[in-house]
Parts: C-alpha cells; structure tokens; sequence
C-alpha cells in the first residue's frame, strides 16, 4: 500500500517517498511533507543547478548550498536559477 502525504510543495495529497531522502531533521521534514512527484522536481532542478553553476559536490559548501535551496524549493517556493535562465515552453 502507498503511503499518502499532504504535499507541501504541490498542495495536495500524493504518495509519498519510500524512506527519508536526506539524513537529518531536514530528511525527516522531506519524508514527513513531500510527495515522490515534488521530489522528483527537486531532483531536475538541482541537475540543472550543479550543471549550470559548475558546483563540485566534494566541496562543503556546495552540498550546504544545495541544501539550502532544497528546503527553498520544496517548502519556501522559490529556489536560485542559473543566470540566464528561461523556462521551457510547453
């Protein structure tokens, strides 16, 4: 059976993860408040924000900034785009 959540980032109730993405109480929010569909959103962008700013994940202050816009983009709505950046059209 799937477990249901009250997605804070799309605002209504999907299933949710299979076990908490992230270690911590920021992983334990995202298991508790995020759907499998958002976090999959949070996934293409922070691609596209390693891509496009040329992040090394070995760097600490890389991973603590994609940190910080993970919670940003799943829980405050907005989140950094690279310079430049246009939304695809449809």
């Amino acid at each position: 059976m799937t477990r249901m959540v009250q997605c804070a980032y799309l605002k209504k109730e999907a299933p949710g993860l299979n076990f908490a993405p992230y270690p911590g109480e920021l992983g334990k929010r995202i298991y508790q408040n995020i759907s499998a569909e958002a976090f999959e959103a949070w996934k293409r962008h922070q691609t596209m924000l390693v891509n496009e700013n040329r992040l090394n994940l070995a760097d600490a202050r890389a991973r603590q900034y994609l940190a910080r816009q993970m919670e940003q983009f799943l829980f405050g709505g907005e989140a950094d785009k690279p310079a430049g950046f246009v939304p695809p059209s449809a």
